[in-house]
């Protein structure tokens, strides 16, 4: 049964919204750490106690493998929209239980215990999110516009990041004094979000099925391991994924999250500044994907792929020795607006890409469990890699490291056929 376009419209919003709250609660965490910290963890100097709760954050990266397998496997199973729901779900217990922990001074060693449970129960929602969430999108989308619609992930990834930065700018700065935020103010946002996640778990339910998961539903599969079959069967499809990710990856890593920190302590701006300049980078950054995603739907995935690999190769060393030694707001936010318009050639395309690698019996799977794992190993150690090149007085390393993983991913994309041309997925 065909969508009408109306149906396929209400879905991909509804794919998209519960991937803009996943991401906002993701990123309310690192966000409010700094209000948090102390109320987990016992007395002790400010670096301790957010070193222990960016320990916690990092625990979460090492939890999205397990957790792009186990929701790849009942979008496989169960369908695309069962576990949609069941990952915004978990994402939504996982803020509930921080905002509801009581702190170190009442419960003790409990209260770190269950801040870990609470970041793990997101890793896993993460972890699976992004599989299924690309998988769905690229199977609900029609072919002609499959990259467009996809990109919206990306869209709706960064719109969570810049929400997350927007209630920590109103709270501070217009609701709350420091002290409340100190005290208990830090709780608000992921009240917020855990009540967004069941609007979005509300909208996800009333989503329709993709017509390529139902007519794959509708044969017999036999039993039997999902991850072996998938391993076994599609070996160079698995490989593709980690080797596209991993240059794309470390430098989305590089120029949204780190840059901030980067801005600070190697361009000396001051933390006002270096908020502002992330801020207005990031929704220019945002904007772009769709319009990078149709470019995909006119020239193909690989061209915009190749594109991506050959200006960050070639390009990341001069913008990160250029914006360690910008002069001004404006200089700084151009570096890294074009920085980011290189990176929007992964971003933009990439989930359409890995989906259009696997037949529908092991997309959700295959997308999203190679994905974790070359997010946990290279994009979730991007800072300390660039951290330790600095405390070791070597920073341009760090900018050498991220061309190097470009290049890797470079001759991957030339390796690879165009997906476009080549695409399992069904025409809608």
């Amino acid at each position: 049964m065909s969508l009408t376009p109306g149906r396929r419209l209400l879905s991909i919003f509804s794919g998209s919204v519960g991937n803009l709250v996943e991401w906002y609660d993701w990123y309310v965490y690192s966000s409010f750490s700094i209000y948090f910290a102390r109320s987990f963890f016992p007395k002790g100097d400010l670096t301790a106690q957010l070193l222990n709760s960016a320990g916690v954050f990092a625990l979460g990266f090492l939890v999205r493998p397990l957790g792009g397998w186990l929701l790849g496997w009942y979008a496989d199973r169960r369908g695309r929209k069962a576990a949609l729901t069941a990952s915004v779900l978990l994402m939504c217990l996982g803020s509930l239980l921080v905002a509801a922990i009581p702190g170190y001074a009442t419960i003790g060693l409990a209260a770190p215990t269950l801040l870990v449970l609470a970041r793990l129960l997101q890793g896993l929602s993460v972890g699976g999110e992004y599989g299924t969430s690309a998988t769905y999108l690229s199977e609900i989308a029609t072919a002609e516009r499959r990259g467009f619609y996809s990109s919206f992930q990306y869209v709706t990834l960064i719109m969570g990041q810049l929400l997350a930065l927007a209630v920590l700018v109103l709270l501070q700065r217009v609701f709350l004094t420091e002290a409340q935020l100190y005290a208990w103010g830090w709780r608000i946002p992921f009240v917020i979000g855990a009540l967004c996640a069941v609007v979005a778990a509300l909208f996800r339910r009333g989503m329709d099925e993709s017509e390529a998961y139902r007519s794959a539903a509708a044969r017999q599969r036999a039993g039997g391991s999902l991850l072996v079959q998938l391993l076994v069967s599609h070996p160079r499809q698995v490989l593709t994924v980690v080797g596209l990710t991993m240059g794309g990856t470390v430098c989305f890593y590089t120029f949204t999250t780190y840059a901030q920190k980067f801005l600070v302590n190697t361009a000396g701006f001051s933390n006002a500044a270096a908020t502002g300049i992330s801020a207005l980078s990031l929704f220019i950054y945002m904007c772009v994907q769709p319009l990078v995603g149709l470019v995909s739907d006119f020239v193909g995935r690989r061209a915009v792929l190749l594109s991506f690999g050959v200006l960050a190769t070639l390009f990341t060393v001069p913008l990160m020795s250029a914006l360690g030694s910008a002069g001004s707001f404006g200089q700084a936010l151009a570096i890294i607006v074009l920085a980011l318009l290189i990176v929007s050639g992964y971003t933009a395309v990439n989930a359409v890409v890995k989906a259009e690698l696997f037949p529908t019996e092991v997309r959700a799977l295959g997308v999203g469990f190679p994905y974790a794992v070359a997010v946990a190993v290279f994009g979730g150690t991007t800072e300390y890699v660039a951290l330790q090149a600095k405390a070791a007085g070597h920073e341009a390393w760090f900018y050498w490291y991220v061309s190097g993983c470009a290049a890797v991913s470079f001759i991957v994309y030339l390796s690879m056929p165009d997906t476009k041309r080549h695409s399992r997925i069904p025409a809608a």
